[in-house]
């Protein structure tokens, strides 16, 4: 495991223009970015600190078979187990050679900025250093080993900073000044505070959605500023805060449209909370004079508010106003606590949705039939692009779909699947049809007629959870059942089909041969070739070999299933034009093999490649799924990034 040292940065010391022209696309390989560094190293403008020592010893437990421990006894053991575990893995993740790579391009890239800084704003760091040594003044040993030149704010900017600090603060005193005096004098009817409230509601209102989501293009004073003035809400909520009723209320939508606003899961998360604290806190209010009931929220605005957070999330918006946890009383308001059940729900409904999506059948045990692609009953699929062999299902010959329309001969589909001039949908009962150009047998109806609409596979029974059908050649398609089975049909050149011969097959067939016994969990159709994935991690690819497509070494063809030897614990595959990309079943490792041209492969050169080859980009990276296109690959990653 590589390690990641402290650095000093020294380059204060050394000016180097040469920095100010360098081009920061060379870091976006590990070679380039090991190279700059090298030179920072080389002209000692980065120092190595020696590794600090880590102290990983977890806590020593007690006997607890001698005794009973008490409550808060196991709660201080379980903190510190806890505690000891998170700072292992705050190690192992600092040390990891993604996090070695991330830090020597920052450090790069920090010696640029500087380069550039002191070329085109009059070398303010030098001025610095030389105001410094002109003192007497050296650097302690905390600020020496600081990585970040120095950032004191310019004038202009230290005056703003002092500006909204001050006016946050005259503020927030202010209105629990007027709260006070509206508490003393038994005041009602509008005041200071409400309007001010009022105000900054509208102001919220008024913004697009997500106008406070990407945190990283806000200056941090204004992220600074939103964390004190929610603080602040958050405490006027409170019914021990002072504020009356309606300010108390205000002050909680506020604190459930800025979450809205900056978009994380967090700032809802803790709305909730709030809104539970709140309500605990108000049963206690007993005395209670105020006319509005504590502990409450405007119905419409949580309504509004619930709806703009499912829509920005990508959610389907459903009639909830129904619901009794948030009914709505003669003043127009709903309870806190049934507010705050309600988001609860709505969110664990959004993360339903969102692992519905991402996580991959195999992964799914307890529903092998659930697919990536799966919608719900009464589901339905939109088609577009070329409509040359009724491949769409659209009724009429229409030549092109130039625009996504809703396929009426595909309702209530599951699964779909778009192969070469032909589609094949899976419906709810594991029944497959197919639709499109029938030439050689592509369609796996018997013959080689085109089909207008789709007619349905005979697969003897079969419960068929996946297919996978070429997209050029002549047409070859895979099916996957729900017993790990394989089944072939179409076009049988280069024995692609993996029947041991080169026919054509117009019905779905077995592939028996070294698949027999084996149970599948990944299935893919290539151009010329196929492979599958077994429960215990091999993988066999069958076809034409040409560009070592097969991973087997060579350029052979192979007409049954293959093993390719040189790794295991596969979990997914995915066949391209010329080539073929496989993730390990952890997702920590990708291989690509085959054509190398237009960097396919992802080696960064365009060289054929006989065998699996590790993908060093991926390095460190969680790779959820891979993809193939004919010139071109992809890779989603676990946080939802592709690459």
């Amino acid at each position: 495991m590589a390690s990641n040292p402290p650095v000093r940065l020294k380059w204060l010391e050394h000016f180097h223009p040469s920095w100010v022209n360098e081009d920061c696309e060379t870091m976006a390989t590990r070679e380039g970015t090991a190279k700059l560094y090298e030179r920072l190293l080389m002209n000692k403008e980065v120092l190595t600190l020696p590794q600090h020592i880590l102290q990983l010893k977890g806590p020593v437990l007690p006997d607890f078979e001698q005794e009973a421990p008490s409550l808060e006894e196991q709660e201080h053991y379980l903190d510190a187990l806890l505690n000891s575990q998170l700072s292992l893995a705050r190690v192992v993740c600092s040390d990891s050679p993604f996090a070695a790579v991330l830090q020597k391009r920052l450090v790069v890239l920090q010696r640029i900025f500087q380069a550039i800084s002191s070329k085109f704003h009059g070398g303010r760091e030098q001025k610095v250093k030389e105001h410094q040594s002109r003192n007497g003044g050296e650097r302690g040993e905390n600020e020496e080993r600081q990585q970040v030149v120095d950032r004191t704010p310019a004038g202009t900017s230290a005056l703003i900073h002092i500006g909204v600090r001050t006016g946050l603060s005259l503020l927030f005193s202010l209105l629990k000044q007027n709260w006070t005096l509206q508490a003393k004098l038994m005041t009602t009817g509008s005041n200071l505070c409400q309007d001010v409230l009022c105000t900054a509601a509208d102001v919220i209102l008024s913004l697009p959605s997500l106008s406070l989501a990407n945190e990283s293009k806000l200056p941090p004073l204004g992220v600074e500023s939103l964390n004190q003035v929610t603080q602040f809400l958050k405490s006027t909520s409170m019914p021990t805060s002072g504020a009356d009723v309606s300010g108390r209320r205000v002050a909680s939508e506020l604190v459930l449209a800025l979450a809205s606003q900056r978009g994380s899961l967090r700032f809802l998360l803790e709305w909730v909370e709030l809104a539970l604290c709140v309500s605990a806190a108000s049963r206690h209010e007993s005395d209670s004079t105020e006319v509005e009931q504590p502990g409450k929220i405007n119905h419409s605005f949580f309504l509004s508010m619930l709806g703009q957070i499912v829509k920005s999330a990508g959610g389907v918006e459903r009639n909830i106003s129904g619901q009794s946890n948030i009914q709505e009383d003669s003043q127009g308001l709903t309870s806190l606590y049934g507010a705050a059940v309600c988001l609860m729900e709505e969110l664990c409904q959004l993360a339903c949705d969102y692992a519905r999506c991402c996580v991959s059948p195999d992964e799914n045990k307890n529903n092998p039939m659930q697919d990536p692609a799966c919608g719900t009953e009464g589901s339905e699929v939109f088609v577009w692009g070329s409509n040359s062999s009724h491949q769409l299902a659209m009724g009429s010959q229409m030549e092109k779909v130039l625009t996504p329309k809703l396929a009426v001969g595909f309702a209530n589909a599951q699964v779909c699947e778009a192969g070469q001039y032909c589609s094949f949908v899976i419906y709810q009962d594991s029944s497959v049809a197919a639709v499109g150009k029938g030439s050689y047998g592509r369609l796996g109806l018997g013959d080689s007629n085109n089909q207008s609409t789709p007619k349905k596979v005979n697969y003897e029974g079969k419960k068929i959870k996946r297919v996978s059908s070429s997209k050029g050649s002549d047409g070859h398609t895979l099916a996957l059942t729900a017993d790990g089975e394989v089944y072939s049909w179409g076009d049988g050149d280069y024995g692609k089909l993996g029947h041991g011969n080169t026919a054509t097959q117009k019905f779905p067939k077995l592939i028996a041969g070294p698949l027999s016994g084996k149970v599948v969990k990944c299935i893919s159709a290539g151009y010329r070739h196929s492979a599958a994935v077994t429960e215990d991690g091999q993988l066999y690819t069958w076809g034409e070999g040409q560009y070592g497509r097969l991973g087997h070494g060579d350029s052979n063809s192979k007409h049954l299933p293959t093993l390719v030897k040189s790794i295991t614990a596969v979990g997914q595959v995915a066949c391209g034009s010329s080539y073929t990309l496989a993730v390990s079943q952890d997702g920590r490792t990708v291989w690509s093999f085959g054509g190398g041209d237009n960097g396919k492969l992802g080696h960064g050169d365009t060289t054929r490649v006989f065998k699996p080859k590790v993908i060093e980009t991926f390095i460190g990276l969680y790779i959820r799924k891979v993809a193939c296109g004919s010139q071109c690959s992809l890779a989603l990653t676990s946080t939802g990034q592709i690459d």
